[in-house]
């Protein structure tokens, strides 16, 4: 409410134009002090020194404006601060009365920042708009308000840009780390702030917007060329020229009908240029590889390769004939090894060696069958306990005198009992992911039930949010990467298995970390496959730990891949807040309608875990809480699917590292390099 000029950058960093609203009806008072303007909104200091009341003590404080739309719908954001030195026997407290927003018994927090907002749009009628500030019964002194924003809506006739383009170009981003300014919202709308570099197809209002030039040449890329290019179907035009990317030249370009210009100019690609694309330019497709010193533009690359194609051929017969015998060695050692008195569960294969990572050791690629002596061995007779579960005790155990591993093994109380035992062999038989904790081996033997995995040495991550594993303090910026890790092995589960797997347990003591601190998800006795054909769900007795249980499954009895995606973002406001989900003492008891609560007075400060000591990039947080609230969603229909949370945390965490770490040499810059890599070569694949 500033009475004497306006404001904008560098006052404020986001370059919001402040101009002061004049009634004869108010009176105005100002202070010189520092205020502190923490929050989401950053409103600048000098807006936040003045302040309105109304010049009759006991009237309410009315702000009314007029609009230039007849009928517009807005979106409010009222900044409140006290900023008069208040004697003890002065309040100050009044209401906050909108057409579709009430706040009762407000009071503003001495020189500091309070904001309540409208989550929904207040609609004005004839054009006019106000905000009524009424002063309570209890209160001395009249209300008052030091700032406000206005967003009037405007509807688009335009379609939104097609969704699978949309998330393609934001995966593109992730991968090449793009930090032009223009690229935020919607890429082609509104058409005169589509993102530079973009060009899109604008057919007529029911049509999406398609992206069909994307022109990057000489915008510092580095890596290999992004597969989420693939997904932008209508593609005409390509340009990589001038940059730094390295690796082949990957063959779904040539399956990219639309595209007629391709420019990979001036990099570092080398390898061949497949065959199928080379023949796209006999079709017209113009390809420009010039300044590719590596690079072969010929299908003979290697003159002696028909020379030499004899020898290949023999070591690769010789080669299959020595596989055979090593797994017909196998299959006699696997034969006299397991008791024939002791059969595998139904359905339940032995040994899988298929689908594992060159980089595991051999011991971990197979899926071993224990006696029950060699278990007792491995733990020295169950020496050390873990913890322990609904299944049974977790102890510690060492398979070979080195590789240290976990044993699960079944109480003869337990109420999960032998079909859950089954269950998780079953599931960790066929599935492998980066981040799900793997298998390495069972025991079945009478009354005998053990599940044996690798060892996770740091634990769970509850542990390290309540502090139970010592003084370290989680960082934001590994908080996330914990995040991103769960997210992804997650979204293998729902997206990367034939059928889809429903966890049905995902909590903060069932993400473990691993002596780098990778996280993975655990616990998969109570997971349940998608039925095949249309159905998406799975109707079953409770399952899962209060707080965490979607609320939908009161009413319907089924749980869907929704419902490990409501309990993933109680795990994110966990591990944003380190609140407990439920605290009876709270005046919201429940967590999220705490944080809820926080976020309607933008108190974005004191939402998060104080033992960070506000050591972190405010918008990755921001953006953070917006993934986590809409993964709470009460309705499952409005709870974004786990690739779009996995894509948001992901962008989350380069907000966070770019922020802290922009200054960082060299060294640091190519760890970052590989570990957002990693997070682009772990995409699921169906299998």
């Amino acid at each position: 409410m500033m009475q004497w000029r306006y404001c904008r950058y560098a006052d404020d960093v986001r370059d919001r134009i402040w101009y002061p609203y004049i009634n004869p009806s108010y009176t105005y008072i100002t202070t010189n002090l520092d205020i502190n303007n923490s929050n989401a909104y950053e409103i600048p200091k000098t807006a936040l020194r003045s302040a309105a009341t109304p010049k009759n003590a006991s009237e309410p404080l009315i702000i009314s404006w007029l609009s230039k739309y007849s009928n517009p719908q807005v979106y409010l954001y009222m900044h409140f601060a006290e900023i008069q030195a208040l004697e003890a026997n002065e309040t100050r407290e009044f209401d906050v009365i909108l057409k579709n927003f009430n706040y009762s018994s407000f009071s503003p927090t001495k020189l500091k920042v309070s904001t309540l907002f409208t989550e929904v749009p207040m609609q004005c009628y004839s054009g006019i708009c106000s905000i009524n500030l009424v002063k309570t019964p209890k209160s001395t002194l009249p209300p008052l308000i030091n700032a406000f924003e206005a967003y009037t809506v405007k509807e688009f006739s335009q379609l939104e840009t097609s969704l699978s383009d949309v998330d393609a170009i934001k995966n593109i981003k992730v991968t090449y780390r793009l930090s032009e300014i223009s690229w935020q919202g919607d890429p082609c709308l509104p058409q005169d702030l589509a993102w530079k570099n973009l060009r899109c197809t604008y057919i007529d209002t029911a049509t999406p917007p398609r992206i069909i030039f994307l022109n990057l040449p000489e915008s510092g890329l580095t890596g290999r060329i992004a597969p989420s290019i693939q997904n932008l179907t209508q593609l005409q035009e390509l340009d990589l020229s001038n940059n730094n990317l390295t690796g082949p030249v990957p063959s779904f370009l040539a399956s990219m009908k639309s595209l007629s210009l391709i420019n990979l100019s001036g990099n570092n690609l080398n390898g061949s240029v497949p065959q199928a694309l080379l023949d796209r330019v006999k079709e017209g497709l113009v390809l420009k590889l010039e300044g590719n010193p590596d690079l072969c533009k010929s299908s003979l690359c290697n003159p002696k390769e028909k020379k030499n194609f004899l020898f290949p051929a023999i070591a690769s017969a010789a080669s299959l004939l020595v596989i055979v015998m090593v797994v017909a060695l196998i299959f006699v050692f696997r034969k006299k090894k397991v008791p024939s008195d002791v059969p595998a569960p139904p359905g339940m294969p032995v040994a899988d060696v298929g689908h594992t990572s060159h980089s595991e050791s051999s011991f971990l690629s197979k899926k071993i069958r224990f006696t029950y002596i060699e278990v007792q061995q491995m733990t020295n007779k169950f020496e050390r306990a873990l913890g322990e579960g609904g299944f049974g005790v977790v102890y510690h155990g060492c398979v070979n005198g080195t590789q240290q591993v976990a044993v699960k093994v079944l109480s003869q109380s337990s109420s999960q009992g032998y079909k859950h035992f089954k269950a998780e062999v079953e599931l960790l038989m066929r599935v492998h992911h980066i981040n799900l904790v793997s298998l390495i081996g069972y025991c079945d033997e009478g009354d005998h039930l053990a599940l044996i995995y690798e060892y996770m040495p740091n634990g769970d991550l509850k542990q390290h949010l309540s502090g139970e594993r010592g003084v370290f303090v989680l960082s934001w910026e590994n908080r996330l990467r914990i995040t991103v890790d769960a997210a992804l092995g997650l979204e293998y589960l729902h997206t990367g298995c034939i059928p889809p797997i429903v966890h049905r347990g995902i909590k903060t003591t069932n993400i473990l970390l691993d002596q780098n601190f990778q996280a993975k998800l655990a616990d998969f006795g109570l997971s349940r496959s998608f039925p095949t054909g249309n159905e998406t769900y799975v109707s079953t007795v409770v399952a899962g730990t209060p707080g965490y249980l979607d609320p939908e499954y009161y009413q319907t009895n089924w749980l869907t891949e929704k419902s490990d995606i409501y309990s993933f973002g109680i795990v994110l406001l966990e591990i944003i807040t380190n609140q407990p989900i439920i605290q009876q003492f709270r005046e919201n008891p429940h967590l999220v309608e705490w944080i809820s609560h926080m976020i309607r007075k933008g108190d974005i400060r004191n939402i998060m875990d104080p033992n960070l000591h506000q050591n972190y990039d405010i918008g990755s947080v921001w953006k953070a809480i917006e993934v986590a609230m809409s993964c709470v969603s009460p309705s499952s229909a409005g709870r974004p699917t786990m690739s779009r949370v996995a894509t948001d945390l992901k962008e989350c965490l380069i907000s966070e590292i770019s922020s802290v770490r922009e200054n960082l040499d060299m060294e640091s810059k190519s760890s970052i390099n590989y570990s957002m890599d990693l997070y682009t070569e772990v995409i699921p694949k169906a299998r």
